[in-house]
């Protein structure tokens, strides 16, 4: 199972995020049949959406990430909830998850070319009380960390440094994913910036230590490195949908009683996709007419 852990410096100063999320970019891959640089741009925007939904304390609560960059693998959408007391739940999606674009010169995945930087970034931050709170800016680079750095400072005013990876494997299949965000607190002393800025060059690449050690904690550590760092909470995560036959006909219902009539005169069976999970779900006219009633 996939593991995020919660961190904070001991005097309060500095808070960091990490994830190791190899198994639902995995799952993610398997569903959508996505290509290895889509994968990889699923993968981190998995990892930076759960992160942000940690500090999420209800149920009914989540976070939607939406990234349109003008690439060939058209809009991502990333939604993140809580699952009970000790653990959150993420799915994706993408118009596009089989596209691929070639590598880079230095032969890594060229995510950035493959969202595109024409676009915005938008994390739509529901805490449950109805009145969610929206914030937008534009893609910095389309390789997914940089944007979230952007947004944090921009629109959550939070100092941050975002660092996310996805390795695939020769196989195919991902061999290692996740990430971490560290922020600073209001008055945080000014020379924490340049020992947080040594920390994160002497992190490197996320994947080389997720494959060293898979257990974000120890990301933690050293992104905190000198900080006495100390967990705050531990908690699961896993790829999952939410999609049920209730809520598709619910959906179907919403888009209008004369759409709907338009469908069920037709007089055959329609078959809705759900595009996170792919699960397909076949409603007669009989059953369009009652979700009506």
């Amino acid at each position: 199972m996939d593991t995020l852990i919660r961190a904070i410096s001991d005097d309060g100063y500095v808070s960091c995020v990490t994830i190791s999320s190899r198994e639902l970019t995995e799952r993610a891959r398997n569903i959508h049949s996505s290509s290895r640089t889509a994968t990889a741009a699923f993968g981190r925007t998995m990892a930076a959406t759960v992160m942000l939904s940690s500090s999420l304390k209800s149920d009914s609560a989540s976070i939607t990430t939406r990234i349109s960059g003008g690439g060939a693998i058209g809009t991502i959408v990333v939604v993140a909830e809580p699952d009970g007391e000790s653990g959150f739940t993420v799915r994706c999606c993408a118009s596009n998850p089989t596209a691929d674009t070639p590598r880079r010169v230095d032969g890594k995945l060229d995510v950035g070319a493959l969202v595109g930087t024409d676009g915005m970034l938008t994390v739509i931050r529901d805490d449950g009380t109805g009145e969610p709170y929206v914030g937008s800016v534009e893609l910095v680079s389309g390789e997914i960390g940089d944007d979230f750095t952007q947004y944090l400072v921009t629109s959550e005013q939070r100092p941050s440094a975002v660092g996310l990876g996805v390795l695939i494997g020769v196989d195919g299949t991902v061999a290692a994913a996740g990430g971490y965000i560290v922020s600073l607190m209001p008055d945080a002393p000014d020379e924490y910036i340049d020992a947080l800025e040594r920390n994160v060059a002497a992190v490197g690449a996320v994947t080389s230590r997720l494959t060293e050690n898979p257990d974000p904690w120890e990301l933690a550590r050293l992104v905190l490195d000198g900080f006495e760092p100390r967990i705050l909470s531990r908690s699961e995560t896993q790829y999952r949908c939410n999609c049920s036959r209730e809520r598709v006909l619910g959906a179907i219902a919403a888009i209008g009683e004369a759409d709907a009539r338009e469908i069920i005169d037709e007089g055959k069976p329609i078959e809705v996709t759900c595009r996170f999970c792919d699960a397909q779900y076949v409603f007669t006219p009989q059953e369009l007419e009652e979700n009506l009633r």
